[in-house]
């Protein structure tokens, strides 16, 4: 993708980068437009079995103006409470407007290929809803319920004031969070405020649409001659049989951004939106429900102008169209009228309302008809408006410039964009205009640098996981839009929260792709809590072989540029260019080897590769937070670190290497001993040279005497393995060289370094002392490689990925054995072993495997660093919730409350010496998935506190063990537990008590009476100091929620 913007684009241009919502008969927005491109009509009629089902009255089923229609969205009650960290309790006293509004802001950031999350920006938030009728037909109808909880928990989940400000909680937005309230209008003047605040430079993108849930939609509605509503459940814009329209449930939100910054962006561009008005009628009309011809004209002529366009640019406009006899004439006669003012042209703009097909969704209705419009520019297609056979005789098409577009047809265009008009007016006489156009033709992605694409993918559930895998494999399968591989994967890299639950798949292209997914769920996905820090263990001599990282060389720039620097650098000191021997030429394999096995190039050589596979690491955000090397590569360690620079340590190196090959040769022996067991073996001629493991010494020495040993071992049944190499490194061999090695680096500028590693010399964390002082690195080279004590340093961290940056896996394979490794530690090479390259043909690079592996694993990557070119983010299916019932329903007054379906755990006995309270309703879900294990109570007081924990969060069954805040407990239900303590059990328990008894076992403890015992000074003390920790525990409480809110699992 050039990063240069290609075309002309107008400063207010808004794009449209995202959409997503629910409708009747379409679970999104696809369905959505394939529903209205068919003419398909999405009514429900119903029959009378549903509608008594839903509690209408027989007598209302005999009323002849009785209507059994209704626009229904599926399942409003369905929510996935645990996704948005939402408690059970909390989630039943949500307003599901509210609920679906929140699912549907996440689905269009996703499908505008961000993590909302992590959104590098200000993102705004407008939008509205209708009447609560949750509120009114189920919690205000269930006693049991309101009197159960505080009237401030019922006003944060109901009120209209928090339905934007949850969004931007639960999905951490920055940008201004505004409920818009303007009746049916609501949806379309959240978008034109939301344009205006991109615009005025308040935010970098911004949410906007509405949401409307009838909970009473199974109930139908009765028709009054002369209303809104139809006669029999048809909406007819237009049509001459026109009597009304019907009220509906859905929701629709569209992701918004400056143009010019979706372009640079690489964002999808769906479409345009030119220019956009609001307005209102006022007085001058027949009554305040009624149209205004003066009002609708003046907000289309004013949107045309704010988009710098007359009326003959405009092809289709996307009308209220309610199907009253009233409105439709009253818009049309608006429509001509603002039309007139730049044009004289008749029957050339195309006229339709969606409301045909899925009704009047209130709230949400002017977002609908937007996303439908914006499909049609998408598709270059104009859908029909169904029910329309011949035109209502109050409208005199044949002199406006409208025509009914009865049928689909493609959408012509002369060349210029197409471009619409979409109409929202509400009840109480305010008005919307938004003039779009179709996208502009963006340039193509670049050509991806590398072949293979790593695809990730997480969730917060296994089950998820699985859903979100067969969803993309769908998706793949089903695209005709030809997506570009790599931008399916920087979009799940760079576009998508990262989850607790993960898997990668590696492809060159789309049928790899496919495959790979296909064979997915053999295997599990990674299952990891935390970010993990990354240790580089670094290989020594005896790794090398000719072509290492060759794959890589040839396709990785930044890695093959580490190594051209550092070749060029060594050119002084070694006399030749290194690249000659890293990588041979056909037919020179041997030779080459045999070159790359001579001390003075294999450690400038292992040097190079390694510290250009460890910047390559870091270039993709894979960054060590400590280093272990293995002889030479603790060299490369410290030049990370900044001891050295590099180009004093390529200096260092060549003179190592150089003064070590003038050395007479020797030998080194691995033995299967501990470093006790091998002190009888050991005199002046053979001595420990490295402690690699536990049980795995290498001894090194004159041959002779190193033979000697080796017999000896084997006498004593030890079997000891000569090791290919030249010299006895780390031997008293090497002491004819320190002085001059110390010297030379005495000539380097040392300082201390800035990334911890860990010394071979002691086993343990570096000191400044040591690595500035050239003595210590002239024992390096002489004294025993303490590896396995190295080894045991970084295995303190469970945590802690060991990622070796060198050829082969030997350093893993140590690791391995030593006895504080367990199977669960992370051990990952960046690349094959000899054998592993020779059989790896038509492979990835080990390097992408292990990229993956470390994602899966915990260790944040940059995407954007692995990348390197400019990609585009394209549309993808979003995360799959999983949705469960959060519904309170409604209670007949005077009944008796139906018995619980689910009884709590360890319910106490009632208090004989209390009136009961009305009781909580007996509705319980699962216990999440908890750091804790579960344990039961054990004292009737933690019983009756388990009892108390489960209704207030409606969680079951609660361990004594479990965390007040895990299970979604805030500082509300904190004081409606204190009340209860009170009432039910007669505890004076202040809510802070809470923040430091968070689990049962713990405020059982507090709550306990304790042994009479005199008043002491500690005591005092003790109550003195105890609300300080109280106040620090709740802050500790609050930081790890936000830990957990913020975590990029």
């Amino acid at each position: 993708m050039e990063t240069q913007t290609p075309l002309e684009l107008d400063d207010a241009d808004i794009a449209i980068i995202g959409m997503a919502g629910r409708f009747p008969g379409a679970p999104d927005v696809e369905r959505f437009w394939e529903n209205v491109r068919d003419g398909v009509e999405s009514i429900r009629f119903l029959s009378e079995e549903e509608c008594r089902a839903a509690g209408v009255p027989e007598a209302r089923l005999k009323d002849p103006a009785y209507v059994r229609a209704a626009a229904i969205l599926e399942e409003p009650e369905q929510f996935d409470a645990a996704f948005f960290d939402i408690p059970p309790r909390e989630a039943e006293l949500t307003d599901p407007q509210h609920r679906v509004f929140l699912e549907v802001c996440w689905e269009a950031l996703e499908h505008a290929g961000y993590a909302a999350r992590e959104y590098p920006g200000a993102v705004s938030v407008y939008g509205g809803a209708t009447l609560n009728t949750y509120l009114l037909m189920n919690l205000a109808r269930n006693p049991r319920v309101m009197e159960s909880v505080e009237p401030v928990q019922i006003n944060i989940g109901n009120g209209g004031d928090f339905l934007t400000t949850r969004v931007s909680y639960k999905l951490n937005l920055k940008g201004a969070s505004h409920t818009v309230q303007s009746a049916c209008s609501t949806s379309l003047v959240a978008v034109h405020q939301a344009c205006q605040s991109l615009l005025n430079g308040e935010c970098d993108a911004a949410l906007a649409g509405g949401v409307s849930v009838n909970v009473g939609m199974f109930q139908g509605y009765r028709y009054v001659e002369g209303g809104m509503t139809s006669p029999d459940g048809h909406c007819r814009p237009f049509d001459a049989r026109a009597q009304g329209t019907l009220f509906g449930s859905g929701a629709g939100v569209v992701v918004l951004k400056k143009l010019r910054n979706a372009v640079r962006d690489g964002d999808t561009v769906h479409a345009v939106i030119k220019g956009s008005a609001i307005n209102n009628d006022g007085a001058l009309k027949a009554g305040y429900t009624a149209p205004s011809v003066e009002g609708q004209s003046q907000v289309v002529a004013e949107a045309l102008a704010a988009a710098g366009l007359n009326a003959e640019d405009v092809s289709y406009v996307e009308a209220h169209g309610t199907a009253t006899p009233l409105g439709d004439p009253i818009e049309v006669q608006a429509l001509t009228q603002a039309f007139r003012a730049t044009t004289e042209r008749r029957r050339f703009c195309a006229l339709g309302s969606v409301k045909g097909n899925v009704g009047h969704l209130d709230a949400a209705a002017g977002i609908t008809g937007l996303l439908k419009t914006v499909q049609a520019l998408r598709h270059g297609q104009l859908p029909p408006t169904l029910h329309f056979e011949s035109p209502n005789p109050a409208i005199d098409f044949d002199s406006s410039p409208f025509y009914v577009n009865a049928a689909l047809k493609p959408w012509p265009s002369d060349g210029e964009p197409r471009r619409a008009g979409v109409s929202s007016f509400g009840v109480g006489g305010t008005n919307a205009h938004v003039v779009l156009e179709e996208s502009p033709r963006l340039p193509s992605s670049a050509q991806p640098r590398r072949p293979w694409q790593l695809l990730p993918l997480s969730a917060k559930t296994p089950s998820a996981l699985e859903q979100a895998t067969r969803g993309l494999l769908g998706h793949l399968e089903a695209s005709s839009t030809g997506q570009p591989l790599a931008d399916v994967a920087w979009t799940l890299q760079a576009g998508r929260q990262r989850f607790a639950h993960r898997r990668v798949v590696l492809a060159r292209d789309l049928a790899e792709a496919k495959a790979a997914l296909a064979r997915a769920g053999d295997a599990p996905g990674a299952e990891d809590a935390v970010n993990r820090p990354v240790a580089f263990l670094f290989p020594g001599q005896g790794t090398q072989h000719a072509d290492m990282a060759r794959e890589l060389y040839d396709a990785e720039p930044v890695f093959r540029a580490e190594v051209d620097r550092c070749c060029e650098l060594l050119k002084p000191a070694l006399g030749m260019d290194l690249r000659s021997v890293l990588y041979s030429r056909p037919g020179e394999a041997e030779s080459t080897a045999r070159q790359l096995a001579r001390t003075e190039l294999t450690q400038p050589a292992l040097f190079t590769i390694e510290y250009s596979l460890a910047r390559l690491w870091m270039s993709w955000g894979v960054k060590p937070e400590a280093m272990l090397g293995h002889s030479i590569g603790e060299l490369v360690a410290a030049c990370l670190a900044e001891v050295f620079t590099l180009e004093h340590a390529l200096q260092v190196v060549a003179a190592r290497g150089k003064l070590m090959q003038g050395l007479p040769t020797g030998s080194m022996l691995a033995v299967p001993l501990s470093e006790d067991e091998v002190q009888p073996y050991l005199g002046p001629d053979v001595t420990l040279a490295a402690l690699n493991a536990p049980m795995q010494c290498v001894l090194a020495g004159t041959t002779e005497a190193v033979a000697r040993v080796k017999q000896s071992l084997a006498d004593a049944g030890v079997k000891g393995t000569l090791l290919d190499t030249s010299h006895a490194f780390h031997s008293p061999m090497m002491d004819p060289i320190l002085d001059a090695f110390a010297a030379r680096v005495a000539t380097a500028p040392l300082r201390p370094p800035k990334l911890p590693f860990v010394s071979n010399v002691t086993g343990t964390w570096i000191t400044a002392e040591q690595a500035t002082s050239p003595r210590y690195w002239a024992d390096h080279l002489r004294g025993a490689v303490r590896f396995a004590d190295g080894v045991q340093a970084l295995l303190a961290d469970d945590k802690r990925v060991l990622l070796e940056v060198g050829p082969g896996k030997a350093l893993g394979g140590l690791a391995k054995r030593h006895p504080a490794f367990s199977p669960s530690r992370y051990l990952l090479a960046s690349l094959p072993s000899v054998k592993e390259s020779q059989a790896g043909e038509g492979q990835a690079p080990r390097a992408y495997e292990t990229l993956g592996a470390l994602w899966r694993a915990g260790v944040p990557v940059d995407w954007k660093g692995f990348h390197g070119e400019a990609r585009r983010r394209v549309p993808l299916p979003t995360q799959p919730f999983e949705r469960r019932r959060f519904w309170v329903e409604p209670v007949d007054v005077g009944q008796p409350a139906a018995p619980s379906a689910q009884q709590p755990v360890g319910a106490p006995a009632a208090t004989p010496e209390r009136a009961p309270e009305p009781e909580a309703p007996r509705t319980y879900h699962p216990r999440p998935e908890l750091r804790t294990p579960y344990v039961a109570a054990s004292s009737a007081l933690e019983r009756a506190l388990v009892t108390l924990w489960q209704d207030s969060l409606g969680v079951s069954p609660i361990g004594v063990q479990d965390n007040f805040f895990e299970l979604g407990g805030d500082s509300l239900v904190a004081v409606q537990m204190s009340d209860r303590l009170k009432t039910r059990l007669g505890m004076e328990v202040s809510a802070s008590s809470l923040y430091e008894g968070v689990t049962v076992q713990a405020l059982a403890a507090l709550l306990q009476p304790p042994e009479a015992a005199p008043k002491t000074a500690a005591a005092d003390k003790d109550a003195e100091s105890l609300q300080s920790r109280r106040k620090q525990s709740l802050e500790q409480q609050r930081s790890r929620r936000r830990a957990t809110d913020d975590s990029d699992l």
